[in-house]
């Protein structure tokens, strides 16, 4: 149930999202989620993508300093209130949410979110069981 996440650290030089974007496109690898935190001088592009392994392996072999990170993905309803399921359940339980954002799936009555969180096994097991939906891996590298 855990999707693995790649993250990139990029210096804050006009280009370097462009070299990363079309790197993956060369690859033939699909983004279907991106989120990036920045400072003045560097940022963190933390990307979902249909195959995270070659993505990580196209990126090191040109130079990016790349990590993989475990995350969850959700799906909520896709109203005013959704998503608050699904936070109020983790806060609850004492499961402290690192960072999250929005990622794009096929339309319909769900919304998707990534989560990392501080205890990613104990989060799935406890989301499962209120009836929140925990995308497996392969169903969110398809999306």
């Amino acid at each position: 149930m855990l999707v693995k996440q790649i993250s990139v650290f990029l210096e804050n030089k006009s280009g370097r999202l462009a070299e990363v974007t079309k790197i993956l496109g060369e690859n033939e690898i699909n983004i279907s989620a991106l989120s990036i935190a920045d400072t003045t001088d560097f940022g963190i592009l933390r990307l979902i993508v249909n195959n995270p392994e070659k993505a990580e392996a196209a990126l090191k072999d040109n130079g990016f300093t790349v990590s993989c990170t475990s995350v969850i993905a959700i799906g909520v309803s896709d109203q005013p209130g959704g998503l608050s399921v699904a936070l109020d359940i983790l806060d609850k339980e004492s499961i402290g949410i690192e960072y999250m954002y929005a990622f794009v799936g096929r339309p319909g009555d769900e919304a998707y979110v990534i989560l990392r969180v501080e205890e990613p096994d104990r989060a799935i097991e406890v989301l499962t069981k209120k009836d929140i939906k925990v995308l497996s891996s392969s169903a969110v590298y398809e999306l």
